[in-house]
């Protein structure tokens, strides 16, 4: 599996330890930047991760900034994307399994290195379930979606 990786300058921090956490799981990591502890938008790095999903460049994405809100907030405005900020493995796996996230949000200000770690582990071990009721609520969050491009 395929996992497109974006940190803004407040995420960089994090980065590495994500990286490395990623590939001694066995995947493979597509690293769309920062590169550095210069300031950089939030907004840019979302946006491709996003596309690198969107466009089936990746399976999965992980999104590091400050405190994860931005970064969720501005993933979570492309079609297609169920971004989640986690700060718990439950919540991590359980998005997954659940709502089929696909991309997993972090805050390098507000966790610990060993805490991503676990996180990263947790939501890209984790399967959707397929469960019928799980399917029927992403058919209404498709459904809004597609209702949000035709107003």
């Amino acid at each position: 599996m395929i996992i497109a990786l974006g940190a803004d300058h407040g995420g960089f921090p994090l980065k590495r330890h994500v990286i490395d956490a990623i590939e001694s799981g066995g995947w493979e990591v597509l690293d769309l930047g920062t590169f550095d502890e210069t300031p950089v938008d939030y907004p840019d790095y979302a946006k491709s991760v996003a596309d690198a999903l969107v466009s089936d460049q990746a399976q999965r994405g992980i999104l590091l900034c400050g405190s994860g809100v931005g970064a969720s907030v501005a993933a979570n405005k492309i079609a297609g994307i169920r971004a989640g900020l986690c700060h718990d493995t439950y919540s991590a796996h359980q998005g997954v399994e659940h709502d089929n996230m696909n991309i997993l949000c972090l805050g390098a200000r507000v966790i610990g290195t060993a805490l991503a770690v676990e996180l990263v582990k947790s939501f890209l071990g984790a399967r959707f379930s397929g469960a019928a009721r799980h399917r029927r609520r992403l058919e209404k969050i498709v459904a809004l979606e597609k209702a949000l491009r035709h107003e």
